[in-house]
């Protein structure tokens, strides 16, 4: 095991010296009541988040103003950095004021360094990193003791190190690179931890189906941050399909604007130093060992393949989880792309995939046709003269119709505008979700709840996600067999289904 390299503060040594502190920290973790029993009413869950950079410290902020969490760790193999890119001027700091209810004190948070990140993106720079999310999660619990300051939330580098060390603890929030969301969710699994996962679940086969069987064997309440899943508009489509308002559907459209990172580049020869406050061989985990370069991080590490799974992994496992649940898909039987130039660690710039789902359960076999880096397909014939495509959109063409939504399934319409004035919607016949986090939350407060993304139902979605990168990969099409996992084509791609990982991180 790795220790970090830096202090940490120990949430048992403060509660040892903190009385005050023990009566609000030391509730009854959810766990504690068995994994088949129903929490408190009154008891908070215990969360570790581990991965804290840019989305890491916005998800966090986000799960601490549900009034059951409580935050008791933090872990990035990042100390401290001021190079993450905001969406918006301020971002960080205004987040961080709004939560606390405080005008000022935090404006440290965002330097507001301009980033080009592409061409055409522009954006600012902020800090993030185990050290300020600490300061963070501190100031929060002490905000809710009603005091001026705590020190209750213990920080490291290593995640092996935070699972061996902390025990009071209920469930973890991975909000890692993709490379090591298997590993870390695994581990935390494996030590009894009900596991909240970022997108994409995993950026193999392998590993999305390691993380399914670890959570039927432990039972824990899982879910994957694919927020679409819970939303009215899903189950919107899913009704409308099911009743039968376009017939049945033979064909999905698909298009994304993304990457909004640099990608489809070749390998960076140059060692560039490490900054200070980056554990550089821990944060490669799983993958080959490379020199550091600015190329693959902050933010543009998702473009490479060892820790990332490009535009599609990034924002189809969002789509695609919308589309299987409404057509109820099963695995893809082939899947081929073609693409920009490839390089031979990068995903190319821009790309199209073809794959084709077979007929099942009394529905059509399905084509479905993935475009990004700017690709869309051709404007549909149904759509009013006055209305285009937008950037990113879904269309879901039956042999009676048409539905045009957004990227993920959102303002579902049918087309032309003529058919909708005249349609009438389907009764509600599925049940509405009180929203992806809290699905998990309650899951763990009672583990009769569902939960819609999780690892089980995700891992399916996330294989025909990695199917996909594999094609855009070789550019090649392959042929898949879920039920024997065989896949037809080249040795490239059936390496790609387990890549060898380093010693002590394989799953």
């Amino acid at each position: 095991m790795k220790a970090s390299r830096y202090p940490v503060a120990s949430r048992r040594a403060f509660l040892a010296r903190s009385g005050q502190a023990a009566l609000t920290f030391s509730l009854v973790p959810a766990a504690v009541l068995g994994r088949g029993q129903a929490a408190a009413p009154n008891s908070r869950i215990n969360v570790a988040f581990i991965g804290v950079g840019s989305q890491g410290l916005r998800v966090m902020l986000n799960f601490l103003k549900e009034p059951d969490v409580q935050a008791v760790a933090v872990c990035d193999p990042v100390r401290e950095a001021a190079d993450y890119p905001q969406w918006s001027d301020h971002e960080f700091c205004n987040a961080v004021h709004r939560l606390l209810e405080v005008g000022s004190g935090w404006e440290w948070l965002s330097p507001n360094q301009p980033i080009q990140l592409t061409p055409t993106l522009r954006c600012t720079t902020g800090v993030a990193g185990y050290e300020p999310c600490r300061k963070i999660v501190d100031a929060w619990n002490a905000k809710r003791l009603g005091t001026n300051r705590s020190s209750g939330c213990a920080a490291y580098a290593d995640f092996r190190e935070l699972l061996a060390r902390e025990r009071d603890f209920d469930a973890v929030v991975v909000g890692s690179t993709d490379h090591v969301h298997a590993v870390i969710s695994i581990a935390a699994m494996k030590a009894g931890k009900h596991v909240f996962c970022q997108k994409p679940m995993t950026r193999t086969m392998h590993e999305a189906w390691r993380m399914a069987e670890v959570a039927r064997e432990t039972k824990v309440a899982t879910q994957v941050a694919v927020g679409p899943q819970a939303s009215e508009d899903t189950r919107r489509l899913c009704e409308w399909v099911a009743a039968g308002a376009i017939g049945p559907v033979r064909e999905v459209l698909n298009w994304s604007s993304r990457p909004l990172w640099p990608q489809g580049l070749p390998t960076p020869s140059e060692a560039q130093p490490v900054p200070a406050g980056l554990d550089w061989d821990l944060w490669l985990g799983p993958a080959a060992y490379r020199p550091f370069n600015h190329a693959y991080l902050p933010f543009v590490w998702r473009g490479w393949y060892d820790f990332g799974c490009g535009a599609f992994g990034d924002m189809g496992c969002y789509s695609f989880d919308t589309i299987f649940r409404v057509l109820k898909l099963t695995a893809p039987t082939t899947a081929e792309a073609s693409s920009t130039h490839r390089y031979p660690d990068s995903y190319p710039q821009a790309s199209l995939v073809h794959l084709h789902f077979p007929a099942a359960g009394g529905r059509p076999a399905v084509a479905l046709r993935w475009f990004e880096g700017g690709l869309r397909p051709e404007r549909p014939a149904q759509l009013d003269a006055d209305e285009r495509l937008d950037a990113e959109g879904l269309l879901f063409v039956g042999e009676a119709g048409s539905i045009l939504a957004d990227f993920v399934g959102g303002r579902p319409r049918l087309i032309p505008r003529a058919r909708m004035r005249t349609f009438t919607e389907p009764p509600k016949t599925l049940p509405r979700s009180p929203g992806n986090e809290r699905e998990w939350l309650n899951a763990i407060h009672d583990r009769s709840q569902p939960t819609g993304a999780n690892f089980e139902f995700s891992a399916t979605v996330t294989e025909a996600l990695c199917l996909s990168t594999m094609a855009i990969r070789t550019g090649e099409r392959l042929g898949w067999d879920a039920a024997t996992r065989t896949l037809t084509g080249p040795a490239l791609a059936r390496e790609m289904i387990n890549p060898p990982a380093r010693p002590g991180w394989e799953v």
